[in-house]
This record gives structure tokens, C-alpha cells and sequence, in this order.
């Protein structure tokens, strides 16, 4: 089931992680087109919880930037965007994606639920098929509360590809479900798998979702709490690393956008030279480069990841990046990595240096 890389991703650097800009129907769109070819999509939506946790925990931060798809799941991740000017203009929660589908009218997707509280699975499953609506459940599991590789088995996962479903929808608690996945992807001939815990709760009807009024205010925490008040702990300490974020990156990248982002966005020749020796295809970009421009770094990267060798980026030359950029390297190296092959990013000036620290994405440079 593998695929070439998509660097044509409208993807998009936030504080470390890689976020899509698409809308609703466009995910439902690519989700629907994952399901009918049976190509791969892991699909994550990060929310708030996702963006403080991927800030210390390493592979779970991979874990989203591997992943085929990835959704604004929170109004926070918005409003960040909209200060930091990515054009991420709404929420796409992966709750809502999932209704969307759920009640939708046109062909069936085939459902598969992973994990939940003891019942909870089953519950979910029986209630989609007494729908008869726009899923069909072809089977469900609770493994219970073991370790990822427990809950890897050749059983397990023979069960699932058995079942031939279209959506394997995982609630392991996003740690551990995103690890799981992260194990067991290659193993799995399901094309569209994610983790999306609260769901096989809303769809047994154990867990009653926020109103629609609430979720566009971006108050849907409150209403979780009222519904799971063990949250609070959890959306408590979110709010204070949020501060914490704001008061050390987003706040000084918006101001520093704000003194620099119109200069660098004017119309400049920037180019690509390329050098290929016998084990690194090597990059000197030139000039500006922000989503305005990046096309031609696309089809560098296609080019330089199909030669199967290590990618050197010489950026002594360059003068301006954004997150578009960053994101799309981000992409790169994520498939680098999977290819375990390298990739390297050299010669930043003082200017782009400080850009990646902003971004949280200094780790990909060279020291």
C-alpha cells in the first residue's frame, strides 16, 4: 500500500507541528477518495492537547507529522493561525468529520472500532447498523489497557484486516492510540485509520457531545468537563502551557511577522541550484521562500527523495522562510526518516534561524 510522498500538501508549521489548510468537505473528500482506491491515510487530528504534548514527547510529535492528513481538531489551533496569518480558517474536528460521514447519503464506508471503555465498542457497532445510514460497523475490539505491543498480535491485527474495512477508527487515549498506530500501519490493509477517542463515545450514546453553538465558540471544553469531569486536570494544565507558548513563541513570532513579514513577501527571483554526488542530492536554494513561491521546492524534494540518497539543503543564501516552507520540510524529512535515509539543513542565516526557533522546528537544523 505504499505510496509517493505528497509534497503538494497545503501543509503548515505551527509550534512544532504540521497542520493542513483544508476545510470540512475537503477532508470528507479525501477521506472518501482514500476509501474507494484503498489508499493509505492516517489521519490526526491535533488539538490543543496534541500541540502542548508534542512539545516535549518526541514520538507522539512524529507520530502527527508522519501522518497523511492532518485536521485543526480545536479552535485554539485557529486562533493561532489566524495571529500568525496561516490560512487555517476553521475547525475540522475529527468528531465532525466522522458525523459528516455518518449521516451521510452517498456510498457506505465499512467501520471498524478499535479500543473504548469494556462495551462501549460494541455499543457504537450496533448503533450504526440499526441506523442504516451512511457507515456500516464490520466489527469492533477492546483490548483492554495492556501495552502497545499487547495489543499488536498477529490475532489482532488478522482480525482487522479480516473484516476489509474501509475506516479503523482507534480510542486508546491519543498517546497510545497514535503509538499503536504508528506499529501497526504497515501491518494493516484498512486505508483510512485514526485515532479519534471521543468518538466510539458519542456514537454509543455514553458521552453526549458539546451543541453546535459551543463548538464554534470554542467552548466545548466546558462542556466535556461537564460530561467527563476527570477532564478538568487535563484542560487545566493545557490552558497554563498555552500561556506558557504564547508568552515565548507566538506572541514574538506575531510581532516579528508583523515588522518583517511585508518586506520579505515582495516579488524576488528565487531559485534552486542542484548538485547530485554519489550519495547526497544536494539543494542551494536562493532568496525568499514562502508559500507564494514554493512549487519549485516541491518538485526539488520529489526529484531529490525518488534518488533514494541523502538530501544536504544548503540555505547560506537563503534570506526569508515561512511556515509553508518550514512546513514542507517537515514533510521531507518525515519521509527521509521512513526511507532511513538523511537529511540535512545547513548554513541558516541569523533571520531564517530565529523563523525555525519561532516554529519550534530548529531541530531539523544542522548544528
Amino acid at each position: 500500500m505504499a505510496l509517493q510522498p505528497d509534497f503538494n500538501r497545503d501543509v503548515y508549521c505551527l509550534l512544532g507541528l504540521t497542520f493542513d489548510a483544508i476545510d470540512l468537505t475537503e477532508a470528507e473528500h479525501r477521506i472518501r477518495s482514500s476509501a474507494r482506491h484503498r489508499t493509505p491515510c492516517f489521519l490526526s487530528t491535533p488539538n490543543l492537547n496534541f500541540l502542548v504534548v508534542c512539545q516535549t514527547d518526541v514520538a507522539f510529535r512524529d507520530s502527527v507529522i508522519n501522518s497523511d492528513l492532518n485536521l485543526a481538531d480545536g479552535m485554539p489551533i485557529v486562533w493561532l493561525s489566524r495571529l500568525l496569518g496561516i490560512p487555517i480558517h476553521e475547525r475540522v474536528a475529527g468528531a465532525t468529520l466522522f458525523e459528516r460521514l455518518r449521516q451521510s447519503t452517498n456510498e457506505k464506508l465499512s467501520v471498524y472500532f478499535f479500543g473504548g471503555p469494556d462495551g462501549v465498542a460494541e455499543a457504537a457497532c450496533k448503533q450504526l447498523n440499526v441506523e442504516n445510514k451512511g457507515m456500516t460497523c464490520v466489527g469492533y475490539a477492546s483490548p483492554g489497557f495492556g501495552s502497545v505491543e499487547d495489543m499488536s498480535s498477529d490475532e489482532i491485527i488478522r482480525r482487522i484486516n479480516a473484516s476489509n474495512a474501509d475506516f479503523l477508527v482507534v480510542a486508546l487515549g491519543a498517546r497510545k492510540g497514535q503509538a499503536w498506530i504508528e506499529h501497526n500501519r504497515h501491518r494493516l490493509n484498512t486505508p483510512i485509520i485514526s485515532h479519534l477517542g471521543a468518538v466510539v463515545n458519542f456514537v454509543a450514546g455514553t458521552v453526549t457531545r458539546a451543541p453546535a453553538w459551543l463548538q464554534k465558540i470554542g467552548l466545548e471544553w466546558l462542556w466535556r468537563i461537564k460530561e467527563e469531569p476527570t477532564l478538568w486536570k487535563r484542560y487545566a494544565q493545557d490552558g497554563v502551557d498555552l500561556l506558557a507558548l504564547l508568552a515565548t513563541c507566538v506572541i514574538p513570532y506575531a510581532l516579528f511577522l508583523w515588522c518583517h513579514d511585508r518586506k520579505y513577501r515582495k516579488p524576488e527571483m528565487s531559485i534552486v541550484a542542484t548538485d547530485v554526488t554519489e550519495n547526497s542530492y544536494i539543494l542551494r536554494p536562493c532568496g525568499h521562500w514562502t508559500k507564494d513561491n514554493i512549487a519549485v521546492m516541491r518538485n526539488h524534494f520529489m526529484s531529490a527523495v525518488a534518488t533514494d540518497k541523502d538530501i544536504l539543503v544548503d540555505m547560506q543564501k537563503v534570506s526569508y522562510v515561512d511556515s509553508a516552507f518550514i512546513g514542507l520540510l517537515m514533510l521531507v524529512n518525515a519521509e527521509q526518516t521512513k526511507n532511513q535515509k538523511g537529511m540535512t539543513i545547513s548554513g541558516t542565516q541569523k533571520l531564517t534561524r530565529q523563523i525555525f526557533q519561532y516554529c519550534r522546528a530548529d531541530s531539523l537544523l544542522a548544528n
